[in-house]
């Protein structure tokens, strides 16, 4: 008896856009891992329904989860680790050796790792968003020290609550405010992203050696990164995010460190 190809997967809605499989599978290949990685489209009505599917399918290893699910997902999973108490929202799902599902979050992670060097002790950062992205940001940037936090967001009472819930000094305003002279812009929301709407902003009151980060990943070069590399200003696009939370993933899913010594190739492969 053939027994079925172990296997992790992406879902999110929409989830056509998703680069990780390509990730995934690239590592996978590299390692001679025989599993596959797979995208799967679950909206918010199917998302009790997917998870109780995968209860009972022993090839499933885990998933990660993107928008927009990261929060609402932990009401169908365990929180061994108190992510809800923490971050807030979790963006990978994985088996326990006893059967159980546990939530996680390995954003924090991934977005902290190209700008670990910096020093953001005291500072002063942007972040566009709110939801469960803006989460896993928050709870970094809290862990290192940053002085004040200015946040822009739709719904600005939301905003404000999430400082708070970090314990975050800061302020929360409306999206399309000026930008304060801040070292860190982080755009944390799908603004920019192919299919949605643009994220207008003026990056002029930020100073000459301010960073702008922008977790959006498809496109790769979104407006905001192309304004600000026209500044001349630093950028982190969001593969670099994308790629860090995926090697954290694929460790806890296929039990194996990706191979990170080939990252150069993985670019190459994921902006054709």
């Amino acid at each position: 008896m053939t027994l079925p190809l172990p296997y992790a997967e992406v879902i999110g809605d929409p989830i056509a856009h998703s680069r990780s499989p390509l990730i995934h599978g690239f590592w996978l290949e590299a390692l001679g891992i025989d599993a596959e990685y797979r995208a799967t489209h679950v909206t918010p009505e199917g998302l009790a329904a997917y998870f109780e599917s995968r209860r009972s399918d022993p090839a499933w290893r885990g998933t990660n989860i993107t928008i927009p699910h990261k929060q609402a997902a932990l009401d169908h999973v365990e929180d061994r680790g108190d992510v809800r108490g923490s971050i807030g929202a979790i963006n990978t799902v994985v088996r326990a050796e006893d059967g159980a599902l546990i939530g996680t979050n390995t954003d924090a992670g991934g977005f902290y790792a190209p700008i670990a060097g910096l020093d953001l002790e005291g500072r002063h950062a942007v972040v566009v968003g709110a939801g469960g992205g803006a989460r896993a940001i928050l709870f970094a940037l809290s862990r290192v020290g940053i002085g004040r936090v200015t946040i822009l967001n739709r719904n600005v009472l939301k905003a404000a609550a999430l400082l708070s819930s970090f314990g975050i000094k800061g302020d929360a305003v409306p999206l399309g405010s000026p930008l304060p002279p801040a070292d860190l812009l982080v755009n944390a929301s799908a603004l920019g992203m192919g299919g949605q709407p643009p994220l207008d902003l003026d990056l002029s009151p930020l100073p000459e050696d301010a960073v702008v980060y922008d977790i959006v990943y498809s496109p790769l070069e979104t407006p905001l990164l192309a304004q600000a590399r026209a500044r001349g200003l630093d950028t982190v696009d969001g593969l670099d995010m994308l790629i860090g939370q995926a090697a954290l993933a694929f460790e806890l899913f296929f039990g194996a460190a990706p191979p990170r010594d080939r990252d150069d190739g993985l670019r190459e492969l994921l902006e054709k």
